[in-house]
Protein backbone atom coordinates (compact mmCIF):
# COMPACT_ATOMS: atom_id res chain seq x y z
CA UNK A 1 0.00 0.00 0.00
CA UNK A 2 1.28 3.40 -0.64
CA UNK A 3 -0.04 6.59 0.36
CA UNK A 4 0.29 10.08 -0.82
CA UNK A 5 0.45 13.53 1.49
CA UNK A 6 -0.70 16.14 -0.70
CA UNK A 7 -0.08 18.71 2.31
CA UNK A 8 3.81 17.76 2.69
CA UNK A 9 4.04 16.32 -0.83
CA UNK A 10 5.29 13.41 0.20
CA UNK A 11 4.63 9.59 -0.63
CA UNK A 12 4.72 7.28 2.17
CA UNK A 13 5.26 3.24 0.97
CA UNK A 14 4.64 0.44 2.96
CA UNK A 15 8.03 -0.22 3.74
CA UNK A 16 10.12 1.98 6.37
CA UNK A 17 12.72 2.77 4.99
CA UNK A 18 11.74 3.82 1.19
CA UNK A 19 10.39 6.99 0.57
CA UNK A 20 9.93 9.71 -2.56
CA UNK A 21 9.79 13.16 -2.94
CA UNK A 22 7.30 14.67 -4.66
CA UNK A 23 8.69 17.53 -6.88
CA UNK A 24 7.26 21.25 -8.03
CA UNK A 25 4.13 21.10 -10.27
CA UNK A 26 2.81 17.63 -8.55
CA UNK A 27 5.13 15.42 -10.14
CA UNK A 28 5.80 11.93 -8.02
CA UNK A 29 9.75 10.90 -8.60
CA UNK A 30 10.64 7.54 -7.98
CA UNK A 31 14.11 6.00 -7.92
CA UNK A 32 13.30 4.22 -11.55
CA UNK A 33 10.10 6.07 -12.70
CA UNK A 34 8.74 9.45 -13.01
CA UNK A 35 5.22 9.85 -12.81
CA UNK A 36 3.47 13.49 -14.33
CA UNK A 37 -0.01 14.79 -13.31
CA UNK A 38 -1.72 13.00 -15.72
CA UNK A 39 -0.42 9.41 -14.48
CA UNK A 40 -3.30 7.46 -12.99
CA UNK A 41 -2.53 6.04 -9.52
CA UNK A 42 -3.50 2.21 -8.96
CA UNK A 43 -6.02 1.26 -6.85
CA UNK A 44 -3.24 0.64 -4.01
CA UNK A 45 -2.11 4.43 -3.78
CA UNK A 46 -4.42 6.49 -1.32
CA UNK A 47 -4.37 10.21 -1.15
CA UNK A 48 -4.77 11.79 2.30
CA UNK A 49 -4.54 15.64 3.53
CA UNK A 50 -2.06 16.63 6.48
CA UNK A 51 -5.73 18.15 8.11
CA UNK A 52 -7.16 14.15 7.53
CA UNK A 53 -4.13 12.72 8.97
CA UNK A 54 -4.75 15.72 12.20
CA UNK A 55 -8.28 14.73 12.90
CA UNK A 56 -7.34 10.94 12.89
CA UNK A 57 -4.91 11.29 15.22
CA UNK A 58 -7.31 13.49 17.54
CA UNK A 59 -9.87 10.97 17.34
CA UNK A 60 -7.31 8.47 17.55
CA UNK A 61 -6.39 10.14 21.25
CA UNK A 62 -9.85 10.98 22.61
CA UNK A 63 -10.45 7.33 22.04
CA UNK A 64 -7.77 6.37 24.46
CA UNK A 65 -8.67 8.71 26.99
CA UNK A 66 -11.77 7.70 26.78
CA UNK A 67 -10.81 3.91 27.11
CA UNK A 68 -9.96 3.65 30.73
CA UNK A 69 -13.39 5.73 31.67
CA UNK A 70 -15.66 3.13 30.32
CA UNK A 71 -13.76 0.97 32.72
CA UNK A 72 -14.26 3.01 35.77
CA UNK A 73 -17.83 3.45 35.07
CA UNK A 74 -19.23 0.20 36.36
CA UNK A 75 -17.70 0.14 39.37
CA UNK A 76 -18.42 4.14 39.66
CA UNK A 77 -22.22 3.60 39.13
CA UNK A 78 -22.64 0.83 41.41
CA UNK A 79 -20.65 2.94 44.01
CA UNK A 80 -23.13 5.51 43.44
CA UNK A 81 -26.10 3.73 43.55
CA UNK A 82 -25.47 1.94 46.49
CA UNK A 83 -23.11 4.23 48.93
CA UNK A 84 -23.96 8.00 47.45
CA UNK A 85 -27.30 7.83 46.87
CA UNK A 86 -28.52 6.41 50.09
CA UNK A 87 -26.18 8.77 52.06
CA UNK A 88 -27.48 11.48 50.29
CA UNK A 89 -30.90 10.12 51.23
CA UNK A 90 -30.09 9.68 55.00
CA UNK A 91 -28.85 13.39 55.14
CA UNK A 92 -31.92 14.72 53.96
CA UNK A 93 -34.36 12.39 55.85
CA UNK A 94 -32.69 13.01 58.98
CA UNK A 95 -34.00 16.40 59.09
CA UNK A 96 -37.57 15.15 58.39
CA UNK A 97 -39.87 13.95 60.99
CA UNK A 98 -39.55 9.66 58.74
CA UNK A 99 -41.10 7.55 60.70
CA UNK A 100 -43.08 4.29 60.68
CA UNK A 101 -46.47 6.18 60.37
CA UNK A 102 -45.35 8.58 58.29
CA UNK A 103 -43.30 5.74 55.60
CA UNK A 104 -44.67 8.49 52.39
CA UNK A 105 -44.57 11.90 53.50
CA UNK A 106 -42.49 13.21 56.06
CA UNK A 107 -42.04 16.56 57.31
CA UNK A 108 -39.20 18.58 57.74
CA UNK A 109 -38.11 19.40 61.25
CA UNK A 110 -34.87 20.51 61.44
CA UNK A 111 -32.45 19.08 63.97
CA UNK A 112 -34.98 17.40 66.03
CA UNK A 113 -33.85 14.18 65.17
CA UNK A 114 -29.83 15.14 66.10
CA UNK A 115 -31.34 16.77 69.46
CA UNK A 116 -32.98 13.74 70.50
CA UNK A 117 -30.17 11.39 69.47
CA UNK A 118 -28.06 13.30 71.52
CA UNK A 119 -30.46 13.68 74.48
CA UNK A 120 -30.39 10.24 74.61
CA UNK A 121 -27.75 8.76 77.23
CA UNK A 122 -27.78 5.65 75.61
CA UNK A 123 -26.70 6.74 71.85
CA UNK A 124 -24.26 8.73 74.14
CA UNK A 125 -22.81 5.56 75.58
CA UNK A 126 -22.93 3.76 72.02
CA UNK A 127 -20.37 6.14 70.87
CA UNK A 128 -18.01 5.64 74.15
CA UNK A 129 -18.49 2.00 73.40
CA UNK A 130 -17.72 2.76 69.82
CA UNK A 131 -14.36 4.71 70.47
CA UNK A 132 -13.21 2.37 73.09
CA UNK A 133 -13.87 -0.92 70.62
CA UNK A 134 -12.14 1.03 67.73
CA UNK A 135 -9.10 2.21 69.39
CA UNK A 136 -8.63 -1.13 71.49
CA UNK A 137 -8.89 -3.27 68.58
CA UNK A 138 -6.94 -1.45 66.27
CA UNK A 139 -3.96 -1.52 68.54
CA UNK A 140 -4.71 -5.38 69.62
CA UNK A 141 -4.64 -6.33 65.33
CA UNK A 142 -1.03 -3.96 64.65
CA UNK A 143 0.37 -5.68 67.98
CA UNK A 144 -0.79 -9.35 66.94
CA UNK A 145 0.30 -8.48 63.26
CA UNK A 146 3.09 -7.08 64.35
CA UNK A 147 4.35 -10.22 66.60
CA UNK A 148 3.42 -12.40 63.83
CA UNK A 149 4.78 -10.39 61.06
CA UNK A 150 8.72 -10.30 62.74
CA UNK A 151 8.42 -14.26 63.52
CA UNK A 152 7.47 -15.32 59.79
CA UNK A 153 9.08 -12.65 57.69
CA UNK A 154 11.43 -14.87 56.02
CA UNK A 155 10.11 -16.74 53.57
CA UNK A 156 10.05 -20.73 54.12
CA UNK A 157 7.75 -23.10 53.76
CA UNK A 158 6.65 -23.88 57.11
CA UNK A 159 6.30 -20.01 57.54
CA UNK A 160 3.96 -19.84 54.49
CA UNK A 161 1.89 -22.61 56.12
CA UNK A 162 1.73 -20.53 59.10
CA UNK A 163 0.98 -17.53 57.38
CA UNK A 164 -2.03 -19.13 55.73
CA UNK A 165 -3.65 -20.57 59.07
CA UNK A 166 -3.01 -17.15 60.46
CA UNK A 167 -4.53 -15.42 57.96
CA UNK A 168 -7.49 -17.96 57.56
CA UNK A 169 -9.53 -15.78 59.97
CA UNK A 170 -9.90 -13.26 57.72
CA UNK A 171 -11.56 -15.06 54.78
CA UNK A 172 -14.24 -16.55 57.29
CA UNK A 173 -17.60 -15.72 57.85
CA UNK A 174 -18.23 -13.33 60.79
CA UNK A 175 -21.72 -14.92 61.27
CA UNK A 176 -19.92 -18.28 61.19
CA UNK A 177 -17.21 -17.01 63.57
CA UNK A 178 -19.61 -15.51 65.88
CA UNK A 179 -21.86 -18.90 66.06
CA UNK A 180 -18.94 -20.64 66.98
CA UNK A 181 -17.64 -18.51 69.99
CA UNK A 182 -21.15 -17.87 71.35
CA UNK A 183 -20.96 -21.25 72.45
CA UNK A 184 -16.57 -21.74 73.31
CA UNK A 185 -17.81 -18.50 75.50
CA UNK A 186 -21.07 -19.14 77.02
CA UNK A 187 -21.45 -19.72 80.73
CA UNK A 188 -21.11 -23.84 80.26
CA UNK A 189 -18.80 -23.35 77.04
CA UNK A 190 -15.90 -24.98 75.86
CA UNK A 191 -13.81 -22.31 77.73
CA UNK A 192 -15.14 -22.27 81.16
CA UNK A 193 -14.66 -25.87 81.05
CA UNK A 194 -11.51 -25.88 80.13
CA UNK A 195 -10.75 -23.38 82.99
CA UNK A 196 -12.47 -26.01 85.73
CA UNK A 197 -10.58 -28.59 84.05
CA UNK A 198 -6.90 -27.17 84.88
CA UNK A 199 -8.18 -25.95 88.15
CA UNK A 200 -9.39 -22.00 87.38
CA UNK A 201 -12.84 -22.93 88.61
CA UNK A 202 -12.41 -18.74 90.04
CA UNK A 203 -12.20 -17.32 86.59
CA UNK A 204 -15.14 -19.02 85.21
CA UNK A 205 -18.07 -16.82 84.45
CA UNK A 206 -20.74 -15.42 81.49
CA UNK A 207 -17.98 -14.36 79.36
CA UNK A 208 -20.86 -12.64 76.95
CA UNK A 209 -23.58 -12.23 79.54
CA UNK A 210 -21.57 -10.27 81.97
CA UNK A 211 -20.91 -6.75 82.32
CA UNK A 212 -17.46 -5.22 81.27
CA UNK A 213 -16.47 -9.37 80.40
CA UNK A 214 -18.71 -8.86 76.98
CA UNK A 215 -16.96 -5.97 75.66
CA UNK A 216 -13.63 -7.26 76.30
CA UNK A 217 -14.05 -10.82 75.11
CA UNK A 218 -15.33 -9.28 71.71
CA UNK A 219 -12.49 -6.99 70.90
CA UNK A 220 -9.84 -9.33 72.29
CA UNK A 221 -11.79 -11.89 69.29
CA UNK A 222 -11.85 -9.22 67.32
CA UNK A 223 -8.29 -9.02 67.50
CA UNK A 224 -7.49 -12.26 67.02
CA UNK A 225 -9.81 -12.68 63.96
CA UNK A 226 -7.72 -9.61 61.83
CA UNK A 227 -4.18 -10.20 63.21
CA UNK A 228 -3.51 -12.51 59.82
CA UNK A 229 -4.45 -9.41 57.57
CA UNK A 230 -2.09 -7.01 59.33
CA UNK A 231 0.30 -9.18 59.79
CA UNK A 232 0.75 -9.92 55.69
CA UNK A 233 1.00 -5.84 55.05
CA UNK A 234 3.32 -5.78 57.37
CA UNK A 235 5.41 -8.19 56.83
CA UNK A 236 5.39 -6.55 52.99
CA UNK A 237 6.81 -3.37 54.41
CA UNK A 238 9.43 -5.38 56.69
CA UNK A 239 10.64 -6.91 53.34
CA UNK A 240 11.09 -3.72 51.32
CA UNK A 241 13.73 -2.52 53.79
CA UNK A 242 17.09 -2.63 52.52
CA UNK A 243 19.17 -5.29 54.29
CA UNK A 244 21.93 -2.91 53.96
CA UNK A 245 20.72 -0.59 56.58
CA UNK A 246 20.98 -3.67 58.84
CA UNK A 247 24.44 -4.73 57.99
CA UNK A 248 26.08 -1.50 58.45
CA UNK A 249 23.98 -1.59 62.55
CA UNK A 250 25.85 -4.94 63.01
CA UNK A 251 28.94 -3.01 61.95
CA UNK A 252 28.59 -0.60 64.01
CA UNK A 253 27.58 -2.51 66.52
CA UNK A 254 24.17 -1.27 67.32
CA UNK A 255 22.03 -4.12 69.16
CA UNK A 256 18.93 -5.61 67.91
CA UNK A 257 16.78 -3.80 70.14
CA UNK A 258 17.97 -0.32 68.71
CA UNK A 259 17.85 -1.50 65.30
CA UNK A 260 14.29 -2.77 65.95
CA UNK A 261 13.39 1.15 67.31
CA UNK A 262 15.67 3.04 65.50
CA UNK A 263 15.53 1.50 61.77
CA UNK A 264 12.53 -1.35 61.92
CA UNK A 265 9.50 1.00 62.97
CA UNK A 266 10.30 3.79 61.32
CA UNK A 267 10.47 2.27 57.91
CA UNK A 268 7.22 0.52 58.35
CA UNK A 269 5.38 3.83 58.79
CA UNK A 270 3.51 3.47 55.51
CA UNK A 271 2.78 -0.37 56.72
CA UNK A 272 1.12 1.47 59.95
CA UNK A 273 -0.89 3.96 58.04
CA UNK A 274 -2.72 1.52 56.24
CA UNK A 275 -3.18 -0.76 59.29
CA UNK A 276 -4.30 1.79 61.16
CA UNK A 277 -6.95 3.65 58.72
CA UNK A 278 -8.15 0.16 57.85
CA UNK A 279 -8.85 -0.72 61.49
CA UNK A 280 -9.72 2.35 62.79
CA UNK A 281 -11.97 2.62 60.00
CA UNK A 282 -13.49 -0.77 60.57
CA UNK A 283 -13.65 -0.68 64.43
CA UNK A 284 -16.09 2.58 64.21
CA UNK A 285 -18.26 0.91 61.81
CA UNK A 286 -18.22 -2.76 63.48
CA UNK A 287 -21.90 -4.11 63.42
CA UNK A 288 -21.73 -7.65 62.88
CA UNK A 289 -19.83 -9.34 65.21
CA UNK A 290 -21.69 -7.74 68.31
CA UNK A 291 -24.82 -8.18 66.78
CA UNK A 292 -24.17 -12.20 66.63
CA UNK A 293 -22.51 -11.98 70.11
CA UNK A 294 -24.69 -9.81 71.98
CA UNK A 295 -26.65 -7.54 70.09
CA UNK A 296 -25.57 -4.94 72.60
CA UNK A 297 -25.91 -6.57 75.64
CA UNK A 298 -25.76 -7.15 78.59
CA UNK A 299 -27.72 -4.27 78.89
CA UNK A 300 -26.30 -1.80 76.55
CA UNK A 301 -22.52 -2.62 77.64
CA UNK A 302 -21.41 -3.23 74.27
CA UNK A 303 -24.01 -1.22 72.38
CA UNK A 304 -22.51 0.81 69.68
CA UNK A 305 -23.30 3.62 67.01
CA UNK A 306 -24.57 0.55 64.64
CA UNK A 307 -26.13 -1.64 67.06
CA UNK A 308 -27.79 1.83 67.98
CA UNK A 309 -29.58 2.84 64.34
CA UNK A 310 -30.43 -0.86 63.99
CA UNK A 311 -32.67 -0.94 66.69
CA UNK A 312 -33.69 2.83 65.94
CA UNK A 313 -34.85 1.45 62.32
CA UNK A 314 -36.46 -1.49 63.91
CA UNK A 315 -38.68 0.32 66.08
CA UNK A 316 -39.86 2.80 63.55
CA UNK A 317 -37.81 5.78 64.28
CA UNK A 318 -36.58 6.33 60.82
CA UNK A 319 -35.29 9.70 60.85
CA UNK A 320 -33.47 9.07 64.53
CA UNK A 321 -31.87 5.88 62.79
CA UNK A 322 -30.75 8.73 60.05
CA UNK A 323 -29.69 10.94 62.34
CA UNK A 324 -27.60 8.09 63.95
CA UNK A 325 -25.93 7.15 60.64
CA UNK A 326 -25.09 10.49 59.63
CA UNK A 327 -23.53 11.30 63.07
CA UNK A 328 -21.62 7.97 62.41
CA UNK A 329 -20.17 9.00 58.83
CA UNK A 330 -18.59 12.08 60.31
CA UNK A 331 -17.25 10.46 62.97
CA UNK A 332 -15.19 8.36 60.79
CA UNK A 333 -14.58 10.84 58.29
CA UNK A 334 -13.08 13.48 60.82
CA UNK A 335 -11.33 10.64 63.11
CA UNK A 336 -9.79 8.69 59.54
CA UNK A 337 -8.33 11.80 57.92
CA UNK A 338 -6.73 12.73 61.23
CA UNK A 339 -4.96 9.45 61.98
CA UNK A 340 -4.13 9.58 58.18
CA UNK A 341 -2.20 12.84 58.32
CA UNK A 342 -0.82 12.33 61.59
CA UNK A 343 0.57 9.10 60.34
CA UNK A 344 1.41 10.11 56.88
CA UNK A 345 3.50 13.33 58.69
CA UNK A 346 5.78 10.43 60.33
CA UNK A 347 6.39 8.28 57.44
CA UNK A 348 10.31 8.14 56.17
CA UNK A 349 11.77 7.03 52.93
CA UNK A 350 14.03 4.00 53.04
Amino acid sequence: MICIDDKNLEVHHGFRDTRWIAAEKNVVHDSDRTFSDEWQYPANIIIYSGREESGMKKSSSIRKAAYPLWLVFPTAAIYTLFTVVPLIMSVFLSFTDWNINRLNEPTFNGITNYATVFGDPVFLRSIGNTLLYAVSTSFLKLLFGLILALALVKSTHINSVLRTLYYAPCVLSTTVIGVLFSSILAKYGLLNNFLSAIGLEVLTRDWLGSYGSAMTAIIILEGWMWAGFNMFILISGLQAIPKDYYEYADIAGVDKWHQFTQITLPLLMPSFTVNLTLNITGGLKVFDIIYVLTNGGPGFDTQVISTYTYRSFGIGLLGESCASSVILCVIVMVLTFIFNRYLTSKEVEA
